[in-house]
């Protein structure tokens, strides 16, 4: 789900970004999300994270939410697709890094391996839809700036999901990232007003599904395995926004493109193999209670 819709969105960002700078479309998909995520907690009663739990989700939401974001569209008009594809793939393999530094989760080489030939796959991609001009340095750092600010978002975000639930995690980080982007608020009242209805309804599309939605079962998805390996997953994103372009924009991939997804996808399969478990592996935390409780108490000649 979270591929899919993060896939989507970059189709959502290339159409409305004729109409919405990239501080005001940020602020846009972040304020929709914000109010529908908002919406939802409260009908469900969610409640406010515990008190370990916001130091996480405010530096998260700062760096993935807001700067992420702003960053991101920022650099993409600056520099072509293929530039823009390469750099930001640098993220999770820095958050395969950071993951096994900073979260202890180590450098499984499946894993290693893995997000090794997605890059590469990725990089081809990104050399097939390349415009072939010269690249902006300030393009180039912004798009490297947010490579660097989805990795530590993501390892900020991963320990705070000990505490506080996905939904919550996802509603008050949208939040926070919202509350960076209000410099841009002026831009965003203004550009609504001008803005065609179709971009306007782009804008909220990307602040329900790409946002509030995907970040919520990507929250989901890292609480229930690694950093390192939901990072090697999103390599599978570069393809599936090849097929939607060929779908959508009529942009038809060439044969390299389509190498380059098979190489992103065999990659995004390595790194999700699991070798056999350990004997003597030990359930996790949540397994061991449910399986405590759903034993019988042993009886008298069975203790015996």
């Amino acid at each position: 789900m979270t591929v899919l819709l993060w896939a989507s969105a970059f189709i959502a960002i290339r159409s409305s970004a004729a109409h919405f700078s990239p501080g005001a479309l940020a602020l846009g998909r972040l304020t929709v999300a914000s109010v529908v995520l908002g919406a939802v907690l409260l009908v469900r009663r969610g409640g406010f994270p515990p008190r370990e739990a916001w130091p996480g989700i405010i530096g998260s939401g700062i760096l993935w939410f807001g700067a992420y974001m702003a960053a991101l569209n920022w650099g993409e008009q600056l520099v072509d697709a293929g530039t823009a594809s390469l750099v930001v793939n640098v993220g999770p393999i820095l958050m395969a890094l950071l993951g096994g530094w900073l979260l202890k989760e180590g450098f499984p080489p499946r894993l290693m391996a893995g997000v090794a030939v997605s890059f590469v796959g990725a990089v081809v991609v990104g050399l097939s839809t390349s415009g072939g001009g010269d690249a902006s340095l300030l393009g180039v750092l912004l798009c490297l700036f947010s490579a660097v600010a989805y990795a530590v978002g993501v390892v900020l975000q991963k320990p705070t999901l000990k505490h506080a639930t996905p939904m919550q995690v996802t509603t008050f980080g949208a939040l926070a990232g919202a509350v960076v982007c209000l410099p841009f608020a002026g831009q965003l009242v203004s550009q609504v007003t001008r803005a065609p209805l179709t971009a306007t309804l782009e804008v909220v599309y990307l602040g329900v599904f790409p946002t509030a939605l995907a970040f919520t079962t990507w929250a989901y998805a890292v609480s229930r395995t690694t950093a390192g390996k939901m990072g090697a997953t999103t390599y599978a994103v570069p393809v599936l926004v090849v097929l939607m372009s060929w779908l959508f924009l009529d942009e038809v991939p060439g044969w390299l493109a389509l190498l380059g997804g098979l190489l992103c996808l065999s990659g995004v399969a390595v790194s999700r193999m699991g070798g056999k478990p350990r004997a003597g592996a030990r359930f996790p935390e949540r397994t061991r209670r449910r399986r405590t409780a759903e034993e019988p108490e042993p009886s008298a000649d069975s203790a015996r």
